[in-house]
């Protein structure tokens, strides 16, 4: 959510930014509203003092019909007032985050700016096959089964598969837990912020529905799995329940940053992505991420990004799967997102690259939902949020996959996990 002061000084930015955004949210109206409920909450307030005022031990038959009348107007406007900040709320809401200065304009993902490629493509000497073929042929990957038990988009994953999922799962826990890796890639991008090591978390799964509204991810609704029974939806992403973990909490500023990285299964019902991706397990409703969420003071909040980006590229090179970084346009991004990467492996089965990693810059926009601010020595801010994939378990099991596979069917299992595998082939 945006400072509603900036917006009434700003209002010809916020225009133009929810253009490129392509957002159409009525800012009179929202202007509008945000006067109505900060009048109706000043008349609640006087009103209140005058009945304080007006309250003694024993007070005249008059004074306590004045006070009664008083009580009444309060009673009477408290509901209006009310029924003005539900809608001020849910119209602020729809705004989108600011956009950095260097995010392009666009429309869709073709206007995204690709900014390097890592690692040589991998290059066979035969026709490589994609991830569903080898997982069919081998029995890694049992997808007729999982249809008639579960349905469309759900897999199962078997053998030396899942112990490759938890051989990651470790590689990712040694590595954003040491310190002095973080301090490696710190140098590395020169940046200039502390080398704090995640705290692993195990987050829940469900959400309330105003908390996801919160962290700016509840919409498109469609998209996510609701329980009407309990009222919580299934998070997309650990980050769905990691962000708001200091909801109304302020931190001291020597706390900061304060990093996490959490495990979870994810679902997603992929409602918009029919006939996309229908083979295999590249788009399912239910997968395994590794998800980094951070807080951090204000000035350190773009070098934080830095660090998300460069523990992803650490671990695609230690995987030793060829990458590319992207930089998504103002229309391809979420709205809380300030700045938006894509890191996009190369599948030699598709001959393709595609998205297996984001890193989201947020800003104070979440943290001023979520009331969470850090108390400084000039006053009381709230503090900038992070977001990134650590690994999306079953997209890199598939770059693991497709570029590791040999022609007699087996797999290659990336050296850095062999500690955990116990095995260099599966």
């Amino acid at each position: 959510m945006l400072d509603i002061k900036f917006i009434r000084e700003n209002k010809a930015l916020i225009t133009k930014n929810n253009r490129a955004r392509q957002v159409e949210v009525d800012l009179d109206l929202l202007l509008q509203l945000d006067s109505e409920r900060q009048e109706l909450q000043h008349k609640i307030e006087e009103l209140r003092a005058q009945r304080n005022r007006g309250s003694k031990s024993k007070p005249s038959p008059d004074e306590i019909v004045a006070m009664r009348e008083v009580g009444e107007q309060i009673m009477a406007l408290e509901p209006l007032a009310k029924e003005k900040e539900m809608a001020f709320f849910e119209l602020a809401y729809k705004l989108p985050n600011l956009s950095h200065e260097d995010a392009p304009v666009g429309e869709t993902d073709e206007g995204n700016k690709i900014m390097y490629e890592h690692g040589e493509k991998t290059i066979f000497n035969f026709k490589p096959k994609e991830h569903f073929e080898i997982g069919a042929e081998r029995d890694l990957i049992d997808l007729p089964r999982a249809t008639a038990v579960s349905g469309t988009r759900f897999a199962y994953l078997k053998g030396g598969l899942v112990m490759l999922e938890f051989a990651l799962v470790q590689h990712v826990l040694r590595t954003v837990t040491n310190q002095q890796i973080l301090q490696q890639i710190i140098a590395d991008k020169n940046l200039s912020i502390l080398p704090t090591p995640f705290v692993p978390v195990v987050p829940p799964v469900f959400i309330k529905p105003e908390v996801m509204a919160k962290m700016g991810r509840l919409e498109p609704k469609e998209e996510r799995y609701y329980i009407p029974s309990d009222d919580l939806y299934l998070i997309g992403s650990a980050e769905h329940t990691l962000g708001p973990m200091h909801m109304d909490s302020t931190f001291d500023e020597a706390e900061l940053p304060v990093r996490y990285l959490g495990f979870s299964t994810a679902f997603r019902r992929e409602a918009g992505s029919y006939g996309k991706d229908t083979k295999g397990i590249f788009r399912v409703h239910q997968f395994d991420k590794l998800e980094m969420e951070s807080f951090c003071l204000s000035e350190n909040a773009e070098q934080e990004q830095e660090l998300f980006i460069g523990v992803q590229e650490y671990l695609m090179r230690s995987l030793g799967i060829p990458y590319r970084l992207v930089l998504k346009c103002t229309g391809d991004m979420g709205l809380p997102d300030y700045r938006e990467y894509d890191v996009e492996a190369w599948l030699p089965g598709q001959g393709a690259y595609r998205e297996t990693h984001t890193a989201d810059l947020m800003t104070d926009y979440q943290a001023r939902r979520l009331n969470i601010r850090v108390k400084r020595q000039k006053g009381t801010e709230f503090a900038h949020m992070n977001d990134a994939t650590a690994l999306a378990i079953g997209r890199t099991l598939i770059a693991i996959m497709e570029n590791f596979q040999q022609a007699d069917g087996t797999i290659v299992v990336p050296e850095v996990l062999h500690p955990f595998t116990g095995t260099t082939f599966i």
